[in-house]
């Protein structure tokens, strides 16, 4: 990494990862917009149903891909039809919401999708199995992927013309998609694992499309460090407490990849309460001393974050862990 790196985030940030409880996307902005100024986001509020999901969200954005719903599962369909249509009025309305509160926002705004392998192995064929046991079709999908993101990203810069954007690719399924640990619908059998430079090729159209910087979240063991970064993107999020090796991290950040670390818990513990802002500012400082690197470097490398996302907190839990991670980000900036 140089000195002259630049980020795609102010010193001292924090942002959420995406989703949050409830169904009222207002209300949702207003808090995130509130508690994370330094980098807001688009909420998600899976809360709302079918289309408001991680999987109808992504599938939402393919272009000439359409998606139904079957049997609680979204799959390819023969034409665009009412799912389709709800996933994108739904995806709309909340870009209309995020220009109504932000018209006058001018720093990084960050807006999450579904990544090519996890939507791969969700989205089922027409004639069954998951899109990820045919290596055309996940071609066809990382190619509409692509331009569904590239008109996603001109659709938030067009509302908010004085913001930046910064993507976030959600990728839980891609350590599972390279270990072949997907499983089939009977659930006897797995799919065939995914090659390292397959999944780096296609992470790379889809990053390369899009046209500004970004991040790959993936809330799972053995994350694929390297092949993220030699894909090309900013920046990595990940939940701190699944980090058992140390050694790619420090080689990934000393190369230059960026860190969103989770480091909030999504749910609360027993007692009920959020960390305190010294808590999760301890966590992070905690990891960067064990990898060694010089504590002025931090602020700048590292957005603190939830571990994941919130939907599943309560909205009392769910404030207060993002204004913990607010606040622990201005104490990691001040030392």
């Amino acid at each position: 990494m140089t000195d002259q790196q630049v980020w795609p985030w102010p010193r001292g940030a924090a942002t959420g990862i995406g989703s949050l409880p409830g169904v009222d996307v207002a209300e949702a902005q207003r808090i995130v917009l509130g508690e994370l100024p330094a980098l807001p986001h688009l909420p998600e509020l899976p809360a709302r149903g079918p289309g408001a999901d991680l999987i109808g969200r992504g599938a939402g954005l393919l272009v000439e891909l359409p998606v139904e719903l079957y049997a609680a599962r979204w799959r390819i369909a023969p034409r665009p039809g009412r799912d389709l249509r709800r996933a994108r009025d739904l995806m709309e309305r909340d870009l209309d919401q995020l220009a109504e509160q932000a018209e006058e926002y001018a720093g990084p705004v960050k807006v999450q999708a579904a990544g090519p392998f996890t939507l791969a192995a969700a989205l089922e064929l027409p004639i069954g199995g998951r899109l990820l046991r045919d290596p055309g079709a996940v071609r066809d999908l990382t190619g509409s992927l692509a331009e569904g993101l590239r008109g996603h990203v001109e659709a938030v810069t067009r509302r908010l013309p004085r913001a930046t954007v910064l993507l976030q690719l959600d990728e839980p399924s891609l350590p599972a998609a390279l270990a072949g640990r997907v499983r089939t619908e009977s659930g006897l059998g797995t799919y065939r694992a995914v090659e390292p430079e397959v999944a780096r090729s296609t992470l790379r159209t889809v990053l390369g499309a899009v046209g500004v910087p970004t991040v790959v979240h993936c809330c799972a063991p053995d994350v694929p460090l390297e092949l993220i970064r030699t894909a090309g993107a900013a920046g990595v999020a990940l939940d701190l407490a699944l980090v058992t090796d140390l050694d790619p991290l420090g080689e990934a950040i000393d190369a230059g990849l960026g860190l969103l670390a989770g480091a909030a818990p999504t749910l609360p513990p027993p007692a009920g309460r959020a960390p305190s802002s010294a808590q999760v500012a301890d966590r992070v400082r905690q990891l960067w001393d064990r990898l060694g690197f010089p504590r002025a470097r931090l602020p700048e490398q590292v957005v603190v974050t939830p571990a994941c996302g919130l939907a599943g907190a309560t909205p009392g839990y769910a404030r207060d862990t993002m204004t913990a991670c607010r606040d622990a980000a201005r104490r990691l900036a001040e030392e």
